[in-house]
C-alpha cells in the first residue's frame, strides 16, 4: 500500500481562506504607490550611503602596485618601483601603515602610464590605441529582455576602459536609471538627461520647416517654450563628472520617459525631421566626439524611440543574452524588430531621396555581436555551442562567466573594478576579474579593428 504522504504536501494545498484574508491586509490606492516609491527611495540612499565617505560623494579607490603592474600598465614590480624612484616628481603612492604597500588614485596610474608612454620602450604598449583625427565610437549595448545584463556589460565596459586609459562618456537612456545610480549621478529632472538634445534637434529642424511654410506663404508651427529653452542647452551643460576620474556622464530619471510620448507628436508636426539623427548629430555640433574616445549608451529594454536614437548613433552594438532557449529566443525577435525598424525608415526615406535624385539613407554598424552573460559552464555549454553554430561569428566566442565576485560586488553597490581586492579571496578576485577581462579584451578588439578600418580608409582617401 502507499505510504502516508499526508505530513509532507506541497506548501499550497490547505491553506485556510480565513488566514489568508487576515493576513492579506487592507485594500492598495494608488496613492500608496507613492509610500512604496518613497521606501524605495530611502532605502536606495541608505545602500548608497555604505559606498561614500565623508559625505562627499562616492570616492573610487586607490590601486595597489600589485594591481598596477599586473594590470593596468605592463611593467615589472621592480621597474616599477625603480622609476618612481629615480622620479620624485612621479606620483609616489601612500601606504595605510608604516612600510606598507603603495596605493595610488586613478589620477595618478594616468600620469604614470602618460610618463611610461613617453619613456618607456615603444615595443610596450602603455597608452591605449587611438588614431589621431577620427571622432570618438560610440557603443549601444541593447536588447529588450530585461534581466540580460545590459547595463552591467555597459558599466564595466566603461570602467574597463577607462582603467585602460580611455576617456569615456557614459550616457543613460534608460528612465529607470540604474547605470546613473552605479556612477552616483544625480538627475532632479528630464532637463538633466537627453532629452533637450532632442528637443532642440527637433527644434532646428522645425526652424527650417517654418522657412518652408513661410515661403509658400503658409503659417509657421509656433516654438513652444520647451522648444525655445531646448535651443538654448549644449551638451556640455548636461555632462556630470562621475567618481571615475576619466568617466562622464549624461543620466537619467523617470521623466525621461516622456520622451516616447513627446517624439511621435513632433515627428506628426514635421515629417521631415531625422528623429533617428538626434543624438549623433547634437553630439557632432556641440564637439563631443573629439572630447571623448569611447561614449557607452545604455537603452531601456524597449524598441522605442530613445533605443531608436542609441542604436542609430552606435557605431558598435553589443546584445547582452543568457544561455537559454528563452533568451535566445527573445534575442533573435529583438535582431527581427530590428531588421523592421530600421529597414522601414530605410524604406521610407529612401523613397523620397529617388524621387529628389538624392543619396539614399544605409544605416551601418562597425560591428554588431550578441555576448553570452552570466554563464555556467557545468550547466550551459551545450546550449551555448548550439547558439554560436546558429549565430556564428554573430555571437562572440568568449562567455561571460558568473563568479562569487559578480555577486558580492552587485550586493555592495559596486562595479567590480571599484571593489576592493582585500575583501576577497585573492583567487576569487583573479578569477571574477578575468571574465570581465576577458569580455573587455573582445570588444576592444572590435574598437580598435573599427578605428583602424576608418584610419585607413581616410588614408586612401587623402590626396
Amino acid at each position: 500500500m502507499p505510504s502516508d504522504t499526508t505530513g509532507h504536501l506541497p506548501p499550497y494545498f490547505n491553506i485556510d481562506p480565513d488566514q489568508a484574508c487576515a493576513s492579506l491586509g487592507d485594500p492598495t490606492t494608488t496613492a500608496q504607490f507613492q509610500a512604496i516609491a518613497q521606501a524605495c527611495d530611502t532605502g536606495r540612499q541608505d545602500l548608497q550611503s555604505r559606498g561614500l565617505q565623508d559625505g562627499h560623494g562616492r570616492i573610487l579607490r586607490r590601486f595597489s602596485t600589485w594591481e598596477i603592474t599586473r594590470y593596468l600598465i605592463p611593467v615589472a614590480t621592480g621597474h616599477f618601483r625603480r622609476v618612481l624612484k629615480q622620479n620624485p616628481d612621479l606620483p609616489q603612492g601612500t601606504s595605510e601603515t608604516a612600510g606598507g604597500a603603495k596605493w595610488f588614485t586613478l589620477d595618478e596610474v594616468q600620469r604614470l602610464r602618460a610618463h611610461f608612454g613617453h619613456e618607456g620602450s615603444k615595443a610596450k604598449e602603455y597608452l591605449p590605441y587611438r588614431p589621431k583625427g577620427l571622432p570618438a565610437k560610440l557603443v549601444a549595448v541593447a536588447n529588450f529582455k530585461g534581466g540580460v545584463g545590459k547595463t552591467s556589460t555597459a558599466a564595466h565596459l566603461a570602467m574597463s576602459a577607462a582603467l585602460d586609459g580611455y576617456k569615456v562618456l557614459v550616457v543613460d537612456l534608460d528612465s529607470q536609471g540604474s547605470m546613473t545610480s552605479i556612477f552616483g549621478g544625480k538627475v532632479n529632472d528630464e532637463w538633466q538627461t537627453v532629452f533637450p538634445l532632442m528637443a532642440r534637434h527637433y527644434a532646428g529642424q522645425l526652424r527650417q520647416e517654418n522657412q518652408r511654410r513661410m515661403d509658400r506663404g503658409e503659417t509657421p508651427i509656433p516654438l513652444d517654450d520647451t522648444l525655445t529653452d531646448a535651443l538654448e542647452i549644449k551638451t556640455d551643460s548636461l555632462i556630470q563628472s562621475t567618481h571615475w576620474p576619466n568617466i562622464d556622464l549624461i543620466g537619467a530619471q523617470l521623466n525621461l520617459y516622456w520622451a516616447e510620448f513627446q517624439v511621435p507628436v513632433w515627428r506628426m508636426q514635421a515629417r521631415g525631421w531625422k528623429l533617428w539623427d538626434a543624438l549623433t548629430d547634437m553630439f557632432e555640433a556641440d564637439g563631443i566626439l573629439d572630447k571623448y574616445d569611447v561614449i557607452f549608451l545604455d537603452t531601456p529594454p524597449a524598441l522605442g524611440y530613445l533605443t531608436i536614437n542609441g542604436l542609430a548613433a552606435a557605431d558598435i552594438l553589443l546584445v547582452p543574452l543568457g544561455a537559454s532557449f528563452l533568451e535566445f529566443d527573445s534575442t533573435g525577435r529583438f535582431f527581427d524588430m530590428l531588421h523592421a525598424t530600421f529597414g522601414s525608415i530605410e524604406e521610407a526615406e529612401n523613397m523620397a531621396a529617388r524621387a529628389l535624385g538624392r543619396e539614399g539613407l544605409n544605416f551601418e554598424w562597425d560591428a554588431v555581436r550578441a555576448v553570452v552573460t552570466r554563464y555556467d559552464g557545468a550547466q550551459q555549454a551545450e546550449l551555448a555551442a548550439l547558439m554560436q553554430s546558429y549565430l556564428g561569428t554573430t555571437l562572440s566566442p568568449h562567455r561571460q562567466d558568473f563568479t562569487a565576485l559578480i555577486g558580492q560586488a552587485g550586493e555592495q553597490v559596486q562595479g567590480i573594478y571599484e571593489a576592493d581586492y582585500r575583501d576577497f579571496n585573492r583567487e576569487t578576485y583573479v578569477r571574477g576579474r578575468e571574465t570581465f577581462d576577458a569580455t573587455y579584451a573582445a570588444f576592444k578588439q572590435l574598437l580598435i579593428g573599427a578605428w583602424r578600418r576608418d584610419e585607413l580608409a581616410a588614408q586612401a582617401a587623402a590626396p
